[in-house]
């Protein structure tokens, strides 16, 4: 730890603009010609000479001085704080959008132990010297959003992650969880504790309370805050438990914008609504819970890394959990501002980033936030020179993202019809950074332009390239390879992919990170552990601008569907091994829609290939219009079965969050529902086969 912070004392002494890091690459740029490639390069090295640590720094202190979550007064501040520089740095309609959403406050959170031995969880963190954040009395209740309140009493059982499995096994030992409290951890394997509340919910279970055991984020990882990344003993990781996977954004309004006089439904009709009691706390909290649970003894895979055997009950602990919501409809605030384009101002790509935290928040998201506002700072200077780009550029600060992705999703419904005909892509950086290793997922025609700004953009530590340093960790056959390409939710693509049909890419930094959601994710954590010197949060607003300046300037969207056929083939591959599929789907109308859309894509590939070679132009314009319509012919008209939100035909989120290819069809598999499964199939065969019609017509105009 010593030596880190003599590294960090070093580098916040000398600081640089990230220019002096940056190199230019030779390779070409997908969607450019040659001569335009030179132009573009020139541009972009103007970008990363003119980002700075140090004004990227100044950003971060500012947004993480105090806690800020969604309906907060200093939320407001801090959108009124961004609009205000978007302004400064002359960026154009620039606009503060109001949206009214359920937004519920807690009055008060406890939870008691009254058998077999009296006991109260503090439900706070510890304050240490060297952070005076940790000290701040503004934190306020710990609480967990969309909580139902309630006062309930019963046995405790632990329920491991809180998955079906889980509770599978505990009735399969004659534990019946209904009426019970549950105790559950985090991430065994990993699951949204929306999900385990959904879960919870279901089995019947009075109230859930979800703590953050060692194993996962604490001192079995590694050193413990301040004296290292991991969670020290009372942390606690906040979070919704909204069903965002049902239908995002404000549950009043399932499907419309949060406007004034917008129609709104009650929260009992409320689908993303839960209706179960739950708290979050530390393993400190939880620990004595635990040590008074008997009945069997937990299965190995379920031991923590507490020093305690983990029994299962019910009982003898016996909880009494108290949650008081306030229920009420409060104020969002979304800020957006504009790069206006030169040639094609009603083309553009959104760069998109939410500003409410749990606390601090300063990996998720103040590190975005921070990333966002100096990108913005030079891409205003850079068109208040001259140097615009041929499309707009929409920067967003979305607010409640930490709610059910509220800002962007009613955003996004308000702002719908013009959205779907104007917008390229979709950028979205959550947290720019919570370490060196860069990750990144996105819709896979877009995979090519993300690794030709990767291999321009040098990695801080390594001084090779971006791009270099992600191969480093990840094993593949080629560059492409690399990106992520199910994608399931949990930030704010959701709305731009899943209801709008918009490609989209998302992207950070991650590393060592164990005190996500709580207040010691502050800028004492980043400026130590997470990113000394502020150098990876302005790689990333290198990558974020460089990326955005391609698709906005690019003389043919840098589309790849050739690719992007692979992978849904791909999925259509691993629909085909599940069981039952073979004796029940007949695959082979939809593979023979993804060959054709293949071929096509190739065929396209090869006539754009073409037209850049001869540096001509003209015929690109009728291909874009084309492009853009791509991704929407996989939206269905009625969405997905009982999830009628969701309406990308390839992409949706399972309840955990993770990633479901083919939603329709997989859900329809997954219930062993064969009937619906070949009526969702034709459907999404249908939807290839529209994407193949739009590609064949765009390579035969370049014939």
């Amino acid at each position: 730890m010593k030596s880190s912070i003599r590294h960090w004392i070093l580098l916040t002494t000398l600081v640089v603009p990230i220019g002096a890091l940056a190199w230019q690459g030779s390779d070409p740029i997908p969607g450019f010609s040659a001569s335009r490639a030179a132009g573009q390069r020139a541009l972009e090295a103007t970008l990363a000479h003119e980002l700075s640590t140090e004004t990227t720094g100044s950003y971060f202190r500012y947004l993480t001085e105090e806690p800020h979550p969604a309906g907060s007064e200093r939320n407001y501040q801090l959108a009124e704080y961004t609009r205000d520089r978007f302004i400064e740095f002359g960026l154009e309609n620039v606009e503060l959008r109001r949206y009214d959403v359920y937004l519920p406050f807690p009055r008060a959170v406890s939870v008691r132990m009254i058998a077999p031995i009296e006991y109260e969880a503090s439900l706070k963190e510890d304050g240490y010297p060297v952070d005076k954040d940790s000290y701040a009395s503004e934190v306020g209740i710990t609480y967990v959003g969309m909580s139902a309140s309630g006062d309930v009493t019963g046995q405790l059982i632990y329920a491991h992650s809180g998955n079906p499995e889980d509770y599978d096994w505990l009735e399969s030992q004659g534990i019946d969880p209904r009426g019970k409290i549950a105790i559950v951890r985090y991430s065994v394997p990993y699951s949204y504790r929306g999900f385990k509340a959904w879960e919870a919910e279901r089995r019947g279970v009075r109230a859930l309370i979800i703590y953050s055991d060692p194993m996962e984020d604490g001192y079995r990882k590694g050193d413990v805050f301040p004296d290292g990344p991991w969670g020290p003993e009372s942390h606690i990781q906040r979070g919704a438990i909204s069903y965002d996977f049902i239908v995002p954004g404000d549950p009043l309004t399932p499907g419309w914008a949060s406007v004034e006089g917008a129609q709104r439904i009650s929260i009992e009709e409320a689908r993303s609504a839960p209706r179960i009691i739950a708290v979050a706390m530390s393993w400190r909290d939880a620990k004595p819970l635990l040590e008074n649970l008997g009945g069997p003894v937990a299965p190995h895979d379920w031991q923590g890394g507490l020093p305690i055997t983990y029994h299962v009950g019910p009982g003898p602990a016996e909880v009494r959990v108290q949650v008081d919501m306030d229920d009420r409809v409060r104020p969002i605030w979304v800020v957006t501002g504009e790069v206006r384009g030169s040639r094609e101002p009603n083309r553009r790509v959104v760069l998109g980033n939410h500003r409410d935290a749990w606390v601090y928040g300063g990996v998720d998201p103040s590190s975005g936030s921070a990333t966002l506002l100096d990108l913005a700072r030079v891409l205003g200077k850079m068109a208040g020179e001259g140097r615009r780009p041929d499309r707009t550029l929409t920067l967003a600060s979305w607010d409640a993202e930490e709610m059910h992705l509220t800002g962007s999703t009613e955003w996004g419904e308000e702002l719908a019809e013009s959205l779907a005909e104007e917008t390229i892509a979709y950028l979205n950086v959550d947290s720019s950074t919570a370490g060196p290793d860069f990750t990144a997922g996105a819709v896979a025609s877009l995979n090519p332009v993300l690794v030709s700004v990767l291999r321009d953009v040098r990695d801080p530590n390594t001084r090779g390239s971006v791009l270099d340093a992600w191969k480093r960790l990840k094993a593949v056959d080629q560059d492409v390879d690399l990106v992520d390409n199910e994608l399931g939710s949990g930030s704010d693509y959701t709305v731009f992919l899943n209801y709008l049909g918009i490609p989209i890419i998302d992207m950070t930094f991650d590393g060592p990170y164990g005190v996500y959601h709580s207040q010691f994710d502050n800028y004492y954590w980043m400026t130590h552990f997470g990113d000394p010197g502020f150098r990876y949060m302005t790689a990333m607003a290198e990558v974020w601008g460089r990326l955005a300046l391609r698709l906005a300037n690019a003389d043919v969207y840098p589309f790849d569907f050739e690719l992007y056929a692979d992978r849904v083939d791909g999925f259509l591959t691993a629909l085909d091994g599940q069981p039952g599929v073979a004796g029940n789907l007949d695959l082979t109308a939809a593979r023979d829609a993804v060959a054709a859309w293949r071929r096509d894509g190739a065929q396209l590939n090869e006539g754009i290939a073409s037209e850049l070679a001869r540096g001509e132009g003209e015929r690109l314009r009728a291909v874009n219009d084309l492009l853009l319509q791509a991704e929407k012919a996989f939206l269905l008209d009625d969405g997905i079965p009982d999830r009628p939100w969701f309406k990308h035909a390839l992409y949706a989120p399972r309840y955990t969050y993770a990633a479901m290819s083919l939603p329709g069809v997989q859900e329809a598999v997954d219930e062993k529902d064969w009937e619906r499964a070949r009526s969702q199939l034709a459907l999404l065969t249908a939807s290839i086969q529209r994407v193949s019609e739009i590609l064949s017509q765009a390579a035969a105009g370049l014939r």
